[in-house]
């Protein structure tokens, strides 16, 4: 949501926040919005359950509910159903149910709320016909697929999709490393088809709830209801999950050629939210390629904008403030997360050496700036 549409929605008095749950009885259209992470590397739907029992408790013959947690399909239906027809109220006469999964990237200034188009999947038609108009009231465009069961796995299918070609250009990054050929320079030239390819960038790994979480969910899933692999996907994770160790290995060679060991240096990571300008730490690939790099025996700070403290090893180390000194002292900084505020020249300028996990320089040809 546009921050001035919050803020104006709180001063007219129609947007409210309260704790207590009795508000649920005087509610039209209640959407359930909670965590669904992973526990064991198999979905954990305690929240959900809980948020729907609750729901259950309060719910008045009329109401549309409509699910936009992320979870694999028939989560709706088998699940939720039966938590909120405890209530004795039947989801095909009493109440309508739904389904329209969160579609959000945080940080993108182009595609927001209102012009990313909203996927509504019903248990009942009249469920997905009222779910698209409460809908259609805060985006421009409203998909609505068959079933509730499509319209999960419309979402899963959206960051497996994500997730499979990051892997590939990851790898990709990889290969060109080794043979010797600029990763970034490959990319510019195949960008210039204007047909048959988009665009993937490599970095340090993936993060976020959504991604990394979703395509295992999706595993889970096939692996459950189909019996067999996903292998695909399994792939992918496999290939993204060894980049923090890559970058780590890339820094040691990086300081190696400088003609010092990783083992005694120390390493200034900057950026350690799992991507650019977002507040969000959720499975960060920064944390574990600090936390690799403590481990080969290197000093490690941080900075990073949006957080003020990270765990690492067995406490909780403070953000080191953004100076002169702090960059200078550090054998090499690590450009994890390149935040907009970050002044890069400024940063090159008075750096011994930098490794460049996200291509952040792009083409400057800077002698102490080692790209991925």
């Amino acid at each position: 949501m546009d921050p001035n549409e919050f803020e104006a929605g709180i001063a007219t008095g129609r947007l409210t926040f309260t704790t207590e749950t009795d508000a649920l009885q005087d509610a039209n259209i209640i959407t359930i919005c909670v965590p669904t992470p992973l526990l064991d590397r198999a979905p954990d739907l305690s929240h959900l359950e809980r948020a729907c029992k609750e729901v259950a408790r309060q719910l008045q013959p009329g109401c549309l509910i409509v699910l936009e947690s992320t979870s694999y399909p028939g989560t709706t239906d088998d699940v939720a159903r039966g938590i909120l027809e405890a209530s004795g109220l039947s989801s095909t006469r009493d109440f309508l149910l739904a389904y329209s999964p969160e579609r959000i990237d945080p940080g993108n200034a182009t595609f927001g709320l209102r012009n990313t188009p909203r996927i509504v999947g019903g248990l009942t038609p009249e469920a997905a016909g009222v779910a698209s108009v409460f809908y259609r009231q805060l985006v421009d465009d409203v998909v609505v697929v068959s079933s509730t069961r499509a319209a999960e796995l419309a979402k899963l299918l959206e960051n497996a999709f994500r997730h499979v070609n990051i892997a590939l250009v990851n790898e990709m990054a990889m290969l060109c490393h080794d043979m010797g050929i600029d990763i970034w320079e490959v990319l510019r030239a195949t960008e210039s088809k204007p047909f048959g390819f988009m665009a993937f960038q490599p970095g340090p790994g993936v993060g976020g709830h959504c991604i990394p979480l979703d395509s295992r969910y999706l595993a889970w899933h096939i692996r459950r209801d189909a019996g067999r692999a996903f292998r695909m996907v399994e792939e992918a994770e496999e290939i993204n999950v060894q980049m923090p160790g890559y970058v780590v290995s890339r820094i040691a060679e990086a300081l190696n050629e400088s003609g010092r060991s990783l083992k005694g240096a120390t390493i200034l990571v900057l950026g350690v939210t799992y991507k650019p300008n977002v507040g969000d730490m959720r499975e960060s690939p920064a944390l574990q390629i600090m936390e690799l790099l403590r481990k080969r025996g290197a000093t490690v700070a941080f900075n990073d904008p949006f957080v003020s403290q990270v765990p690492l090893g067995d406490g909780m180390h403070q953000r080191s403030e953004l100076t002169q000194r702090t960059v200078a002292a550090a054998h090499c900084v690590a450009l994890v997360s390149p935040h907009r505020s970050y002044d890069l020249p400024w940063i090159a300028e008075h750096a011994n050496l930098i490794f460049d996990a996200r291509n952040a320089y792009g083409e400057t040809q800077r002698p102490n700036v080692v790209r991925l």
